[in-house]
């Protein structure tokens, strides 16, 4: 159980913060930027389900996530050891096993994608986009704490805060970004369907109009 009596604890004021191991790291270690990501990626998602209007298949859906998302963070705050005084939290292969089984389900109900899309349409849909943009931009910061520290357990006399990282975690950031761009588009069902993209954004000029710019420019 968490029991949280006090929000503020002024530990972090020289700049650094407690691991799940109780050790401590700069706030600026890429440890902390990919779990701080994935707690806005499931801020996000929250907005996404307070806007209403989601299906409420997918509500449930999100909702999971949600809490898999706690997870993720928990994973990627508790460095990789040989052993622990507890087990920790640890995104496992099922989850991700999950997500590719959502993806196929929703993609199910969808026309295939034979164009870009615009993120938009519908309120739900609008905030899926930015869920999903923050979600790629966490699973980078994943990608980049496991270069830091990479993947190995620390010695068991290693110092607290030492240890790799989870690749789990990275790999289930890639899935739940396909999925929610997935969700998404189903979003906009029943509506005008997907915003499509325009190459040139409609500034693409008429021929004639072209040839009339470059003649009055040869002149000049």
């Amino acid at each position: 159980m968490v029991n949280l009596t006090r929000i503020y604890t002024r530990t972090g004021d020289d700049g650094t913060t407690g691991l799940g191991d109780n050790g401590r790291t700069s706030k600026n270690d890429p440890r902390l930027v990919a779990y701080a990501d994935s707690d806005e990626t499931n801020s996000l998602i929250g907005v996404a389900v307070a806007a209403g209007g989601l299906p409420e298949e997918m509500v449930a859906t999100l909702t999971r996530i949600q809490n898999d998302l706690f997870d993720v963070g928990a994973d990627l705050s508790m460095p990789l050891r040989s052993s622990y005084d507890w087990e920790p939290l640890r995104v496992k292969a099922e989850w991700i096993d999950e997500l590719e089984a959502d993806c196929d389900h929703y993609n199910e109900q969808l026309e295939p994608l034979r164009s870009f899309i615009l993120p938009g349409g519908t309120l739900g849909s609008a905030h899926l986009h930015v869920a999903r943009t923050v979600a790629r931009r966490a699973e980078r910061a994943a990608w980049a704490a496991l270069e830091a520290h990479g993947d190995q357990p620390a010695a068991e006399d290693a110092p607290r805060g030492e240890g790799g990282v989870n690749p789990l975690a990275a790999k289930y950031l890639n899935r739940l970004s396909d999925l929610l761009f997935i969700l998404a588009r189903v979003a906009n069902l029943g509506t005008e369907g997907d915003v499509l993209w325009k190459p040139g954004g409609g500034r693409v000029e008429a021929p004639e109009k072209r040839r009339r710019r470059s003649a009055s420019t040869d002149e000049a």
